[in-house]
């Protein structure tokens, strides 16, 4: 039984069940470089909680075996169920190596694949934040032990494999999930250096060793500098492809990462400072409403009021709600082929959205309760709609089959359908916020002051068991006691002078998490709408002002003979699609750093012939008559009115 695995094999159809329910897709690539045989140590990402093991087992073809700790071994049941889902006891109260890694040791001699996560943690970080050692002591580590006369049989050199999972938003129903495998890591290339017998030679071969995977970690994960630079480059990505899932997700890592690079670049152009204020605020208004830019972009509104339209005309209000009531029609026509398996998945939808409640304040477990909750649900739900069908045909034997026939139906239909529906009604609700924010009295809408809370990212909370939190908190920890100190001698502020608040204008409160996170409260469409879109009419002007600055900048060098306007570039990509420069770490330049560049004539080049669509500048302009500025007069307002 422990042999061939048989709850590991259930489980792993379990989650890859709830992974294709939860994500549209899983995509998998570099999967030549999946090993056929010999021992491997599969080392991943680890940015999604459970998820992450889930995905990594669903779209691996063979057996994965994780750590646990070697105390739950004590109970002879515990340990049958531990070792037929193949799990490896690790005891991490041991000094010696040998004794931890010694279940390591024993599947990696029987030719199988150890999974490992060397982050150590789960964390939402704009950047890879840490990758330890713990994979390449076990690899280099097995190769001593194997060559000290260990190993019964045939010494096959063992490999790291990297694999990547990046999301395309980890936290949304029906987003996609890319893993991506690296070329296999040898254990040749480190192996003699680590069995050297000079002084420090092992632990600079480990460090060398996990500097690789590293490595490959960043070449095939997205990485900014810090959280504006990567929301910035969202936003744009969200611009440049309104169709969410236009991008070829082979290409999805290398076209975020490019936009990353460009929000890098150090003086971009002079006024990129208010080109990520503009994106930011968009995209932070779109995370307060819920709303999506590709959703926006795609409502059932008049044509006249496209932005697209180089002339635009206010039609009447009757005749512009007759039109969203005709459009509504015709996407609530389509509910009657869908509305049985929604009632039988409402459990399931209502569960999920209760479990991701739980963790409002935290991206990476969102996912995972939604996952977990809905899977608790639909045991319940298959089984009541099963015994719904067997009921109808009397309880017979042939009736059960029947029944359950029809539930499997049932959840391969809902499965097919959701896509094409969930978009509809995503789509159908925006229109309605929409029409209620844009017809609304003017002095419903809430004023500049009022919105600071919902025109500035908020940042996910930091990892506390990430190793650079754990300074900070130990050095916060220290300041504060200091400050506890001081605070007694020091008397109470006086209250501040009243201050005069119109009715109708005061901000409305933010909510507090458990661990003291501010929350963004979705506010009223009546009173937010309006300020949303005129944040994607000035987006879409950031976005088009940027590249118009940039051609024009290209064109002002080569006609000087000064060459091409560079952008900055990650190393890998700076290596694949321009060059790469030796950039002095210290003063004295006593070490140096790799960077790469990319002529941003090629990065054009590039996003375009992956279906970006870059504004025009006459686009810009014609875009500030859209429906986004309207008044509920339908007058054309202006940012100051």
């Amino acid at each position: 039984m422990q042999d061939l695995y048989l709850l590991h094999r259930f489980l792993r159809k379990i989650a890859s069940l709830a992974c294709q329910s939860f994500f549209h897709e899983i995509h998998v690539i570099g999967s030549e470089y999946i090993p056929q045989d010999g021992p491997v140590i599969v080392v991943a990402t680890h940015h999604n909680m459970m998820l992450d093991p889930a995905v990594l087992s669903s779209g691996f073809p063979g057996i994965l075996h994780y750590w646990s700790k070697a105390s739950l071994y004590a109970n002879p049941i515990v340990k049958e169920i531990l070792l037929s889902t193949g799990n490896i006891p690790v005891d991490r109260k041991s000094s010696d190596r040998r004794v931890l890694l010694k279940g390591t040791f024993e599947t990696l001699a029987k030719g199988e694949v150890v999974a490992l996560f060397p982050e150590g943690t789960s964390y939402t970080e704009p950047s890879i934040a840490q990758v330890k050692d713990g994979a390449s002591w076990a690899l280099l580590e097995y190769c001593k032990w194997a060559k000290e006369g260990n190993l019964k049989g045939e010494f096959v050199e063992p490999v790291i494999l990297p694999a990547a999972m990046v999301y395309t938003n980890k936290s949304k129903y029906r987003s996609s999930a890319i893993l991506e495998y690296s070329k296999p890591i040898p254990a040749s290339q480190f192996l003699s250096q680590f069995l050297s017998s000079e002084p420090d030679a092992p632990k600079a071969a480990v460090k060398a060793l996990t500097r690789t995977v590293e490595r490959a970690f960043h070449e095939t994960t997205v990485n900014a500098p810090d959280w504006d630079t990567l929301y910035s480059a969202r936003m744009v990505r969200d611009i440049l492809w309104v169709d969410e899932r236009s991008i070829d997700l082979d290409e999805f890592v290398v076209i975020s990462q490019t936009l990353v690079d460009l929000f890098t670049t150090p003086h971009l152009v002079p006024d990129i400072k208010d080109v990520q204020i503009a994106l930011l605020e968009y995209y932070s208004l779109l995370q307060a409403t819920h709303l999506s830019h590709s959703v926006l972009s795609n409502l059932p509104l008049p044509k006249t009021l496209d932005p697209k339209q180089q002339n635009i005309s206010m039609p009447s209000r009757l005749y512009t709600v007759a039109l969203l009531i005709k459009d509504t029609l015709s996407l609530v026509i389509r509910l009657p082929f869908f509305v049985f398996p929604l009632l039988v998945h409402f459990p399931v939808y209502f569960m999920a959205k209760f479990g991701a409640g739980l963790v409002r304040d935290e991206e990476e477990s969102q996912a995972q309760n939604k996952v977990i909750f809905g899977v608790l649900a639909m045991f319940m739900a298959y089984p009541t709609a099963f015994f719904f069908f067997w009921a109808l045909f009397f309880f017979t034997p042939f009736a059960a089959v029947v029944a359950a026939g029809l539930v499997t139906v049932l959840a391969y239909y809902h499965t097919t359908m959701i896509d094409d529906n969930y978009e509809h009604a995503k789509r159908l609700i925006a229109a309605w916020r929409v029409l209620v924010g844009v017809w609304a009295p003017s002095h419903w809408e809430f004023p500049i002051h009022a919105m600071s809370q919902y025109i500035t990212p908020i940042t996910p909370l930091p990892n506390p068991w990430l190793d650079k939190y754990k300074d900070h908190a130990e050095q916060k920890k220290g300041e504060s006691n200091e400050s506890l100190k001081s605070s007694d001698t020091i008397p109470a502020m006086l209250p501040s002078g009243p201050q005069v608040v119109l009715p109708g204008e005061e901000e409305p409160p933010a909510s507090i998490s458990k661990t003291g996170h501010q929350l963004k409260r979705r506010p009223p469409s009546r009173r937010i709408m309006r300020h949303v879109l005129r944040a994607r009419v000035k987006a879409i002007r950031a976005v088009s002002q940027l590249f118009t600055e940039l051609g024009r900048q290209d064109k002002v060098l080569k006609s000087k003979g000064q060459g091409k306007k560079r952008v900055y570039a990650s190393e890998h990509l700076g290596a694949r699609f321009g060059g790469l420069v030796d950039v002095p770490t210290t003063p004295h330049a006593e070490t140096v750093r790799r960077e790469g560049w990319r002529d941003y004539e090629e990065v054009v080049e590039f996003l375009r012939k992956r279906g970006a669509k870059i504004p025009s500048p006459s686009a810009s302009k014609d875009i500030g008559d859209d429906w986004a500025t309207l008044s509920s007069d339908g007058e054309l307002t202006t940012d100051n009115e």
